[in-house]
């Protein structure tokens, strides 16, 4: 339990860091943006690594259950991770989507974290998922307020189509080779 709170202050608590865009600039004038960037990498990947790890500990340790939650909900979590991970390709392409949701990373992280509420019920996964999607509607909120630049909408839609695609393929990855393997929990 400790690690994974340890590992969720570390990833959560850098990029509260990165919102506070105040903060973030005197960092970087401080110490340069390429230091910065590494720092920054390097305590994320640490952060989520330790949640990773101290979340499979928990588990493994017998987390309590706070609820048991329907059978119906793992399929509701396996279609809405079908919209996580096209959310979180659209991130990372000029589409429409990505113009239509605005801040796709955060809106798949949204999803994700929500989708696994629903579809477990001990407490290890409460505090991560729950902590996480706190997080991201914090966020979600920092990045309106800060009025960063919207997504341009594409003339075509080949963007989209590469989207959704990639959305599907990442959906594959994780349910089949992830999950199953590095989470130890099958999907399908």
């Amino acid at each position: 339990m400790v690690m994974m709170l340890f590992g969720l202050l570390v990833f959560l608590g850098i990029h509260m860091v990165g919102s506070l865009r105040g903060f973030r600039a005197k960092l970087i004038d401080q110490v340069g943006l390429k230091t910065y960037k590494g720092f920054f990498s390097l305590l994320a990947i640490s952060g989520l690594l330790l949640t990773a790890y101290g979340y499979a500990l928990w588990r493994a340790n017998g987390a309590p259950d706070l609820w048991n939650p329907p059978r119906g909900m793992m399929h509701l979590t396996k279609l809405l991770m079908v919209f996580a991970a096209i959310a979180v390709v659209a991130a990372y392409v000029p589409s429409h989507i990505k113009a239509w949701l605005k801040h796709p990373m955060l809106v798949g992280v949204k999803i994700w974290a929500l989708a696994h509420l629903l579809a477990n019920g001990d407490l290890a996964s409460i505090v991560l998922f729950g902590s996480v999607l706190a997080w991201a509607v914090y966020d979600r909120i920092a990045v309106k307020r800060r009025g960063d630049p919207l997504p341009v909408v594409p003339n075509n839609y080949a963007g989209d189509a590469l989207v959704v695609g990639g959305g599907l393929v990442l959906y594959a990855a994780l349910a089949y080779l992830f999950h199953p393997y590095v989470i130890g929990v099958p999907v399908m």
